[in-house]
């Protein structure tokens, strides 16, 4: 038999401020995401669209990868948007001797109680920062895959239920640095968004050294935000609306990276279900209670990019995931106005 142990709050959480007051509640929820981002990018100099990313995938309860060459900020990236919700936050060095049990938790025998008792991992946290994901071994990164993809933890035949909202902010190496493992598609597929730091520019770098220089940012970085704020933030989210037009045109561009010639492996339907998530969470940080398609197409290569396998004649041409979704972006019709 397999037990059921809540962890946190997992109840559904209505509307926060009901559906005839959509508009007061998305104002509330830019506000609040605004207040987190303004705390971020305080940290991390001149990378908005990153950062925006990041928000994105936070309001739409997903999990963001950061893939970039060391040094870049991957890891500030993560800790500053965690400290920032003002939500439990754990971080997870991964090395090629980390274990899953390192991860999801153990139980332990008590002596005195001449029992079990489980010792919960850091995935028991809001927040789980995992930082050089593809250095650990592939047994060690699908110890995420029940986490990720279901929001709960067995272990001992005892399924824990884990808090919401919840979290994972992964950073990796490329696959071809020295000592990584690459992640393997069940893995990646369960992240809702891939995102590359790239070196800041002159002016950014520059603030950075007057800024950063002689201290953490980290240090002086406050929560703004707090759980129950952001479960509310996440409620309204989800009850954006999205024309029956805006998800046709989202699901055909799905289904075009299937049927491309240089994919070996398209997008599945949940990368479906986190495009139309994620769009939802665009329109509400941009102040509309309705998605268009604008807000799809400004995640298809964040959202899909890092699932598509491709061929090996496109790849023996260098041609990219990124490139096959531009060419999909413009060969795929875009509903009109009215429609949507």
């Amino acid at each position: 038999m397999v037990k059921t142990v809540t962890y946190g709050s997992t109840v559904s959480i209505p509307l926060p401020w009901g559906v005839r007051d959509a508009d007061g509640g998305i104002a509330d929820v830019r506000d609040v995401l605004g207040r987190i981002r303004d705390a971020v990018e305080k940290v991390v100099e001149g990378k908005d669209d990153v950062v925006r990313t990041a928000l994105v995938v936070l309001l739409a309860e997903g999990h963001l990868l950061v893939e970039d060459v060391p040094g870049v900020g991957k890891t500030m990236l993560a800790k500053a948007l965690a400290r920032a919700t003002g939500v439990t936050v754990r971080r997870v060095q991964f090395t090629p001797d980390l274990l899953p049990s390192d991860l999801t938790g153990v139980s332990i025998y008590d002596a005195e109680r001449r029992g079990f008792e489980f010792k919960p991992g850091p995935v028991f946290a809001h927040v789980v920062v995992g930082d050089e994901i593809n250095r650990a071994s592939p047994k060690t990164q699908s110890a995420l895959l029940e986490c990720m993809g279901e929001r709960q933890v067995t272990v001992d035949g005892t399924t824990h239920t884990l808090a919401r909202p919840f979290m994972v902010v992964a950073t990796q190496n490329p696959a071809e640095m020295e000592g990584t493992y690459p992640l393997p598609e069940a893995q990646r597929d369960r992240f809702m968004a891939r995102v590359s730091m790239g070196y800041p520019s002159m002016t950014s770098e520059l603030a950075m050294l007057a800024s950063h220089g002689a201290r953490d940012p980290l240090t002086d970085l406050e929560p703004v935000s707090d759980p129950g704020e952001l479960r509310r933030a996440i409620a309204t989210a989800a009850a954006v609306h999205a024309s029956p037009a805006v998800q046709q045109y989202l699901l055909d561009l799905v289904t075009a990276t299937r049927t491309h010639p240089a994919v070996a492996l398209g997008a599945s339907p949940r990368a479906s279900l986190h495009l139309l998530r994620a769009s939802r969470a665009v329109a509400v940080l941009d102040g509309r209670d309705h998605v268009l398609p604008d807000d799809v197409q400004s995640l298809v290569v964040p959202v899909l990019a890092h699932r598509l396998v491709l061929s090996p004649e496109a790849s023996a041409v260098r041609r990219t995931a990124e490139d096959v979704l531009v060419d999909l972006l413009q060969r795929v019709p875009v509903p009109s106005s009215s429609r949507v």
